[in-house]
């Protein structure tokens, strides 16, 4: 339950069910790193919290399988309705021990005669086993033999799954690509937010004292990425497409929000580039602040290589900024390239520069890409909508 959009979206999924008269319980790992926590949130949601210390995102045979069984013991205990697990690491490892908790009460319940067959049967449906696809372990970024260990990993996963529900269309075709699943188990429900923090702005004078505490004078033009920093997030692309830009635009400065590992290396290189007093480093900001950083800003950049559907995208156009983002996943189903902000190739740092450069020189074109977008995001996106699809998604199955 670190800072991040899977976590986010677990956490509403599970106060919003709680709220509708489902008994909860969240099994996660411990919130290590730089990136922030949502546990002591998680901890006050009205369920129950159970942190399992051995459920961590890197792979090591032994910690994992420790937490196989830990799982299969803690599921033989709570005897669920439903298991719905996130992300790639605790959704491979839930699913199988929640598979294997439903084959053996099947087993134990039910005699293995012809005549009970039908019995059975039954028994085995009673519990449900639900997957959401934030993000695909496989990407173009890393070895084909790393991906094909990952998707082998998924589609026997899958083999155990009842219902997928994806963040993005494009996260469905991704999977069925690879064998995952089958078109008929996949539901796309976008990832949902809590939007009276974003459409609800700030004052101006609220505006103003945070450009004064970060020190950007009120009539500059702000570009903001919001990320962790890390590999693959692409705040190097955005380093190099300032270089090309400040020096034509004295009055543009860029924030990044976030923190991680590489956040002393993405200061070096800003550093080297000469463009130390036109970037601002704001750390880890609070999720329910996040939206008034936004509201602080003219223009919001996404480019990240990989990732499911981007929370920041539609956190932005919410706030009705533009956006300009890399053209991966699910970002093109929020970004309408030309109407509610530009799509562009991934790693195009001249496209990147031309993009931003447009919505620098035109703040007429700010307005009404932003205000399209937050027309396109306010139904879509609200937590409400997202829990009463899920709960859906519990009922058909």
């Amino acid at each position: 339950m670190i800072l991040g959009g899977a976590q986010e979206n677990t956490l509403l999924t599970c106060e919003g069910l709680t709220q509708r008269g489902h008994q909860v319980t969240l099994i996660t790992g411990p919130a290590l790193g730089p990136e922030g926590q949502l546990l002591q949130r998680a901890r006050s949601g009205g369920y129950t919290v159970i942190e399992l210390k051995q459920l961590r995102r890197p792979i090591n045979p032994v910690r994992d399988i420790i937490c196989y069984y830990q799982l299969k013991k803690l599921l033989r205990k709570i005897k669920p309705d439903m298991v719905h697990t996130h992300s790639a690491k605790a959704g491979i490892l839930g699913r199988w021990a929640a598979a294997a908790v439903r084959n053996q009460q099947a087993d134990s319940c039910c005699p293995i005669v012809e005549k009970f067959q039908q019995a059975q049967a039954t028994c085995t449906a009673k519990q449900r086993i639900v997957h959401t696809i934030h993000g695909l372990a496989f990407h173009p970024y890393q070895s084909n033999m790393l991906n094909r260990f990952y998707i082998a990993l998924e589609k026997n996963a899958s083999k155990h799954t009842d219902a997928f529900i994806s963040v993005a269309q494009a996260m469905t075709q991704q999977a069925l690509a690879v064998g995952i699943g089958r078109p008929e188990q996949f539901t796309k429900v976008f990832s949902g937010l809590e939007t009276q923090n974003y459409l609800e702005p700030p004052t101006p004078q609220r505006i103003a004292e945070l450009r004064q505490q970060w020190n950007i004078p009120p009539d500059a033009v702000v570009i903001t990425k919001v990320a962790r920093l890390f590999d693959l997030k692409g705040h190097e692309y955005v380093i190099e497409s300032a270089k090309s830009l400040s020096p034509k635009h004295k009055n543009v400065y860029w924030v990044f929000i976030g923190d991680g590992i590489l956040r002393r290396k993405l200061e070096q290189q800003i550093a080297a580039s000469g463009l130390k007093n036109r970037f601002r480093f704001l750390g880890l900001v609070a999720p329910q602040r996040i939206g008034e950083s936004l509201n602080a800003s003219d223009i919001v950049l996404h480019c990240s290589l990989r990732e499911g559907l981007a929370r920041v995208l539609s956190q932005a156009l919410l706030c009705g900024k533009p956006v300009v983002s890399f053209d991966v996943d699910g970002a093109r189903e929020v970004v309408l390239d030309g109407q509610t902000g530009f799509l562009i190739p991934p790693k195009d740092i001249n496209s990147l520069t031309k993009a931003l450069e447009k919505l620098i020189d035109d703040p007429r074109l700010r307005r009404r890409l932003g205000s399209a977008g937050k027309e396109l995001c306010q139904m879509q996106f609200d937590h409400k909508l997202m829990v009463e699809r899920i709960e859906q998604v519990y009922n058909h199955l």
